[in-house]
């Protein structure tokens, strides 16, 4: 028997949503929030029932029968660090998404919404390997001061799901293989999965990994220290600089890597930057090398960057001797949520608790 699951995954400025048979989609939406509607909300937390309502509404204008549903799944929020997996939504889970303990992010409202719509039609909700995802072996967290520690916080839900994919693909277990998986988009994020666990990773929020087209990545520390008590800048500011005033933004005043590329044709400078724009994930891949001891089977390229083909050949000429590349552009996040809830309801998984 099939199953339908409404998946939901909320954003900073949109909601989507869609139900999906099995892996297969009925449809799915997104529902685009403008600034004006989001200002009458002084907190994230206050937009739950907003943004429920609209998947509600957009639910009832498609004639959509809710009984048929076997399960509702929500993306991962930023709630304590857990192992990897699906998970079922807790009281608890709820509670310290909406709190923030761990940052606050639109995501965050994912458990609550998703829990609201399933009880009442008694059946599972689910979250799967929310970004604050920690299999961390105990030397990658020291930072190099006891007052100071390296944390996990990466692109989880879309790295698993391409590493299962690229598993199933060549018909081998996931936790057979040691991959490094790149996920290149508005952040970038790269990390070891050895035999089916995450060993290491960074956080690129905080400036743990190489620059991307908004965030700054690895500062030399001192210069950074100069700046904070320059006077010049708030802290609000400074943290602006390291995330979403960074990168190729604060280089070139654009985030679009398709008409930087373009641009670079006839721009040495800028090709320049580029360049080194690749040259520092590429660097990455060959740090993360280090945890298989260079026994590496593959590294898979996911993320809107991947579209690039000169992205995926820059990055490669400087990696393609730890292992071959494999391409899977973009990222689908509906269907790995589909994918975390399916596991547990077919039985080849069970739901953690959180």
């Amino acid at each position: 028997m099939p199953y339908r699951i409404l998946v939901i995954n909320p954003g900073s400025t949109s909601t989507k949503f869609g139900v999906y048979e099995d892996e297969q989609p009925i449809f799915d939406v997104t529902l685009r929030h403008s600034a004006e509607e989001l200002n009458q909300f002084d907190t994230i937390p206050q937009q739950r029932e907003f943004r429920k309502n609209l998947v509600l509404e957009a639910l009832q204008q498609r004639n959509f029968d809710m009984s048929t549903l076997s399960a509702v799944a929500g993306r991962g929020g930023l709630v304590k660090p857990i192992t990897g997996g699906t998970y079922a939504i807790s009281d608890a889970l709820v509670a310290d998404g909406l709190a923030g303990i761990n940052g606050h992010h639109a995501a965050n409202l994912a458990a609550a919404i998703s829990r609201e719509i399933a009880d009442p039609l008694g059946i599972p909700a689910y979250t799967v390997d929310p970004p604050v995802v920690d299999e961390m072996m105990p030397i990658a967290r020291y930072a190099g001061h006891p007052l100071f520690y390296r944390k996990s916080k990466f692109h989880t839900l879309n790295q698993r799901a391409v590493a299962k994919r690229y598993a199933r693909e060549i018909g081998r277990p996931y936790e057979d293989l040691n991959l490094i998986v790149c996920h290149l988009g508005g952040g970038i994020s790269i990390s070891p999965h050895v035999k089916g666990k995450v060993l290491d990773a960074g956080n690129g929020m905080d400036g743990d990994s190489p620059f991307s087209t908004d965030r700054s990545g690895n500062l030399p520390v001192g210069q950074v220290i100069d700046l904070c008590f320059s006077g010049k800048y708030t802290q609000q500011e400074i943290r602006k600089m390291v995330s979403g005033q960074g990168g190729l933004k604060a280089y070139t005043g654009s985030v679009d890597l398709r008409e930087l590329t373009e641009r670079a044709e006839t721009d040495e400078k800028l090709a320049e930057l580029l360049e080194a724009f690749y040259y520092r994930i590429a660097k990455e891949i060959g740090t993360m090398s280090v945890v298989f001891r260079g026994k590496v089977d593959q590294i898979l390229l996911t993320g809107g960057i991947a579209y690039g083909q000169k992205a995926v050949e820059s990055i490669s000429k400087w990696v393609d001797w730890i292992a071959p590349i494999t391409v899977y552009p973009g990222e689908d996040e509906l269907l790995a949520l589909v994918q975390g809830a399916l596991r547990v309801l077919r039985g080849e998984e069970t739901a953690q608790q959180y």
